[in-house]
């Protein structure tokens, strides 16, 4: 799908895009398609030097190793320039930067991919706090969009994509509401499914 279509749904193949990103505090192009073969986990956030979006940013990246272990990038984007970014960075947590990431924050400043991944907000001028988890092979599997004042939960998507990457593996199963790993799963069968549910 190129960034000027519309109707982005789960199930299809994440918008590529070629981007300008600070990663490491330094400045590097980063395009979607380099990280084809493991798992992305894409979120947009409307600007840096705000509120509830370091906090978002931190969370991230304070648990960013947990999701490499499990072969995930994670990707934030915002509107920002990426002289932004890196400013940011370089400012001290307590002071309402972000401090050194462990993952690349991505310049959108022309907003083509909040616009093509479908969060950008025309009124406010940025994007929505839309979370996207890419598979290895390009494809949109998870998609949330929270509005502007709350934010998310680093556990819930690292569940998500947890259980993504068991169905994926065992496509004979499917996983229940909570699922956890190790958790019970069902088979999407009329008949097999009762086993799961007369264990409940």
């Amino acid at each position: 799908m190129s960034l000027t279509e519309g109707c982005l749904r789960v199930g299809q193949q994440a918008p590529d895009f070629t981007a300008t990103a600070v990663a490491d505090q330094e400045f590097k192009t980063i395009k979607l398609s380099d990280y084809r073969g493991q798992y992305v986990v894409l979120f947009f956030y409307p600007l840096d030097f705000t509120f509830v979006c370091p906090t978002e940013i931190t969370a991230f990246s304070d648990r960013a190793e947990e999701f490499q272990t499990i072969g995930a990038q994670i990707l934030g984007v915002s509107v920002d320039s990426e002289f932004s970014h890196l400013a940011w960075i370089q400012t001290d947590r307590k002071s309402g930067g972000v401090g050194d990431l462990n993952y690349p924050l991505v310049s959108d400043i022309k907003k083509e991919i909040s616009t093509a991944y479908n969060v950008l907000d025309p009124d406010a001028g940025v994007a929505l706090r839309g979370l996207f988890i890419i598979d290895k092979d390009g494809v949109i599997q998870h998609a949330t969009i929270n509005n502007l004042s709350f934010g998310r939960n680093v556990d819930e998507t690292l569940r998500t994509l947890k259980a993504i990457q068991y169905v994926q593996s065992h496509p004979d199963e499917v996983c229940p509401a909570g699922w956890q790993p190790g958790d019970k799963t069902m088979v999407p069968d009329p008949v097999k499914s009762k086993v799961f549910f007369a264990a409940v």
